[in-house]
């Protein structure tokens, strides 16, 4: 196993070279996936059909769902960084070999089921170790703020792939689409490569990757602050994963607003989590986190009963908004406290099962909305969303540590550990993570 000193403190996220040459290559990575799944979804609409759409998208999402926590094994095996890099180059071949291929033949389901396949295999383990990244490259009370430009990241990337995903496809086809995805993945390898973390101090590994696995889930057990926050973050994404997407069109359906209407409370949402995203951005800290947690989930549980019940589609714009706004101000405060508590030894297993809540079991609870609307109608489903949340935000009030939690503030000493006890499975022979102050000599040569 590898372990990191934590980053050092220093220039403020948004003026770090080498945080930002994280976000950069973080924004391409995720751009090349939005145009890579277009173009994997056009490709097989033209080869089989759109019946045969779903199975191709299943082929990948189902490993990446199933390998997830393994993934974090292997980011805190080998290290964030390295295996992140590993991820991108294997990523950029499959997909450029891909696109030489479909250049060739006509593309069909053997050959993009094995693609889609492999790239969930490489999501799984590239996932975790990307997200695990930022608690090494800067310091505890910027997690925040990097929280907060990565959701800017991310919007910016879904607005700008489908674009650029439509215009290439229309002029260039299939394989000049998984070209682009590949030469954007490409870049992020390229950028990743240049993004420094503090050393690493090699540890002797004993434990089978499975052993290393059970450890990290009895670390979050054992936590007294990571336990019940990943419970808030499994019962908020349970309805913000995916289902308010599959929600939104057969809400949009059965109030006759049309394929536009979706168009406006989707556009809404995203509004919304990027002025979150930007305020986040903008602010050093969160003043009392915990609170803050639970008060926008309550406002997002109401938000998404009020939208179900909206008659008008004004209204249901205004409360698209306002979850998009709640739910991105949550999802940025749930991961820096993440990030903030978690042991750095452990940081790729906890990013897993936080990255598993949130993307992986997304597909599970597609055909749950579905069924829901069809039997009860599309204000049920969203008053059962509001209700979940409504059940995260009180649990966020009822535990202690949750209700006082508190993000670091600039200049301020780490806090101790929550943890009540170290994992049973720990080697008792195994040297301790180096300290901030032994990292602090390499990561002070790695600043501009």
């Amino acid at each position: 196993m590898t372990s990191y000193g934590m980053a050092p403190r220093g220039l403020p996220a948004y003026r770090d070279m080498n945080v930002l040459r994280w976000l950069a290559a973080y924004t391409a990575s995720v751009t090349g996936d939005v145009v890579y799944f277009l173009a994997l979804s056009w490709s097989a609409t033209r080869a089989a059909g759109p019946s045969q759409v779903g199975l191709v998208i299943a082929a990948g999402a189902l490993p990446r769902a199933v390998l997830m926590l393994g993934g974090g094994v292997v980011a805190d095996r080998f290290g964030p960084r390295r295996v992140a890099v590993a991820g991108d180059a294997t990523r950029c071949v499959v997909i450029l070999a891909a696109a030489a291929t479909v250049l060739l033949i006509s593309p069909n389901l053997w050959l993009l089921i094995p693609v889609a396949l492999v790239f969930g295999v490489v999501d799984a383990v590239f996932m975790p170790a990307v997200g695990a990244l930022p608690p090494r490259i800067t310091a505890p009370e910027q997690l925040a703020r990097v929280q907060g430009m990565r959701g800017l990241s991310i919007r910016l990337s879904n607005a700008v792939g489908p674009l650029l995903a439509g215009v290439v496809l229309a002029t260039g086809g299939a394989a000049a689409a998984l070209a682009v995805a590949g030469a954007l993945f490409a870049v992020s390898l390229a950028l990743l490569l240049t993004v420094r973390v503090p050393p690493l101090v090699s540890i002797p590994r004993t434990a089978s990757a499975r052993s290393e696995l059970v450890d990290g889930l009895r670390y979050i057990r054992r936590h007294r602050m990571l336990a019940p926050l990943v419970t808030v973050i499994g019962l908020s994404e349970m309805c913000f994963s995916g289902p308010v997407a599959a929600g939104l069109v057969l809400l949009a359906d059965e109030r006759g607003w049309g394929a536009a209407g979706m168009g406006w409370i989707a556009s809404a949402f995203s509004v919304g989590a990027a002025a979150a995203a930007l305020l986040l951005a903008v602010r050093a800290r969160v003043p009392r986190a915990g609170p803050a947690m639970s008060g926008a989930l309550f406002i997002t549980a109401v938000g998404a009963v009020a939208l179900g019940h909206a008659r008008s589609l004004p209204y249901a714009v205004a409360f698209g908004a306002l979850i998009g706004l709640t739910s991105g101000i949550t999802a940025a405060v749930t991961g820096a406290l993440v990030q903030t508590e978690t042991d750095p030894r452990y940081l790729g297993r906890v990013t897993s099962v936080t990255t598993l809540c949130a993307l992986g079991l997304a597909p599970v609870f597609f055909p749950v909305a579905g069924v829901t609307v069809a039997v009860c109608g599309a204000a049920m489903f969203f008053t059962v969303c509001g209700g979940i949340c409504l059940l995260a935000a009180v649990f966020g009030v009822a535990v202690p540590v949750l209700r006082r939690a508190e993000l670091q503030k600039p200049g301020a000493e780490p806090a101790p550990s929550a943890s009540a006890s170290p994992p049973e499975s720990a080697s008792p022979s195994a040297p301790a993570p180096p300290s901030e102050s032994a990292s602090t000599s390499e990561s002070a040569s790695a600043e501009r």
